[in-house]
């Protein structure tokens, strides 16, 4: 949390979508996504890499690049496998945020942080029950819950009824808590801190991570940061 990284985000996700999702225009493939060679979205990595390494002068040879969406794991047969080989082959370490809904492919080089999506999602929702195939949550080193409470004053005591999907995900899949990281929902500063004090409190209770929206709480909903 808090490392330099270069992000590439890749358009298009699996529907139903989340309501609240904060990155609308990664839907869809079109818009604003435009299509790209695995060897030239690795030369634009390998071009903010040098940009980055001069400004800390520092040669950042295993700089991070988060793999996001969308739902990456879509193109993961059209040009995404290819992508992380040539990447991982520069010596560039590789971060996948995916949903899993589109499956986790075995032996995909790098860390991969899933976000399950609960069932209610699509009608607005946070708190519905999380649906992942057993494969998928095998391959996963993290799992980050969007959660959405906390606001308004509510204690973390409340915030157990919103985390009983979570929790009932975590028993059923024997999830280590060390593995778990949980994000208070919003897309604003405001929202972000109305809901962290429960959420973190949360985290304490049940033995979580917490991960606040660094860029969120430092930009608000300014884009392109």
């Amino acid at each position: 949390m808090g490392q330099p990284a270069v992000f590439v985000r890749l358009a298009g996700c699996v529907p139903p979508f989340c309501a609240w999702c904060d990155t609308p225009q990664a839907l869809h493939a079109g818009g604003e996504a435009k299509a790209m060679s695995p060897q030239v979205v690795l030369e634009a990595v390998q071009e903010y890499v040098a940009t980055l390494a001069a400004t800390l002068a520092d040669t950042l040879a295993d700089t991070l690049v988060v793999v996001t969406g969308g739902e990456p794991f879509r193109q993961w047969p059209t040009g995404l496998e290819v992508l992380a080989e040539i990447l991982a082959d520069a010596g560039l370490s590789i971060q996948y945020e995916t949903s899993g809904k589109a499956g986790i492919p075995a032996g995909c080089r790098g860390v991969v942080v899933c976000s399950p999506k609960p069932a209610d999602a699509p009608y607005g929702g946070c708190s519905g029950a999380y649906d992942l195939a057993p494969e998928s949550v095998a391959r996963a080193d993290a799992f980050k819950f969007v959660v959405d409470c906390g606001g308004n004053g509510v204690l973390a005591d409340s915030c157990d009824m919103a985390l009983a999907p979570v929790l009932d995900f975590i028993r059923t899949h024997a999830i280590s808590p060390r593995k778990v990281w949980l994000m208070p929902r919003g897309a604003r500063k405001d929202e972000q801190l109305a809901r962290m004090q429960a959420v973190w409190e949360s985290c304490v209770r049940h033995g979580f991570n917490f991960a606040p929206r660094l860029h969120i709480l430092t930009f608000d909903d300014r884009k392109g940061i």
